[in-house]
């Protein structure tokens, strides 16, 4: 959180015990802050035990393998332009193992030949979902070539969600953490 944020988290403190603790598990690893969207939506603790129960079955039920999962969430935050979920998700590209410039590359304008046509359809139709809401026939039928009609129906959800987190932590003012890497 920048000293120019919008909206700042709740005080832990002054968290209903059962929020606190399921923002604590939203943390990454016992060392880690509780992911600043997640922190916000704590202001709306109604909000907080559905979103999460829903981000957790879209990212560890879906499937979208967790590479996939992540080249479509730092896709939409490099077009959505947000520096926190690019710095975020940077960090969980790298564990579902993508390299340093692949993650570089998806923070480029262009999809460039480099990528698997698998991956290419992917992106495209992340470009496509965050400029139009939609994505169109040829890149369609790209995507239904590489992957099952679950996967299909997963794709717009993926992007949306990240998308939407873009769109928060944007109109909150949040910034990448210390230590994450810069969006491109």
């Amino acid at each position: 959180m920048t000293a120019d944020a919008r909206l700042a988290p709740n005080d832990p403190a002054t968290l209903a015990p059962d929020v606190a603790r399921l923002l604590r598990a939203t943390a990454q690893s016992a060392d880690r802050e509780p992911p600043g969207t997640m922190a916000l939506l704590a202001h709306a603790p109604a909000l907080l035990t559905p979103f999460i129960g829903w981000a957790a079955s879209l990212a560890l039920r879906g499937s979208l393998s967790h590479r996939q999962h992540e080249l479509l969430a730092l896709r939409a935050a490099a077009r959505c332009r947000s520096p926190f979920e690019w710095g975020e998700h940077a960090e969980l590209a790298r564990a579902a193992g993508l390299g340093a410039d692949e993650i570089a590359r998806l923070g480029r304008d262009e999809i460039d030949a480099a990528w698997a046509p698998a991956d290419a359809a992917l992106l495209r139709a992340a470009d496509q979902l965050v400029a139009r809401c939609a994505i169109d026939d040829t890149t369609w039928a790209a995507l239904a070539a590489h992957f099952a009609p679950a996967a299909l129906v997963e794709i717009p959800f993926v992007v949306g969600q990240y998308t939407m987190l873009s769109m928060v932590a944007n109109a909150a003012g949040l910034a990448e953490r210390p230590g994450d890497s810069a969006l491109p």
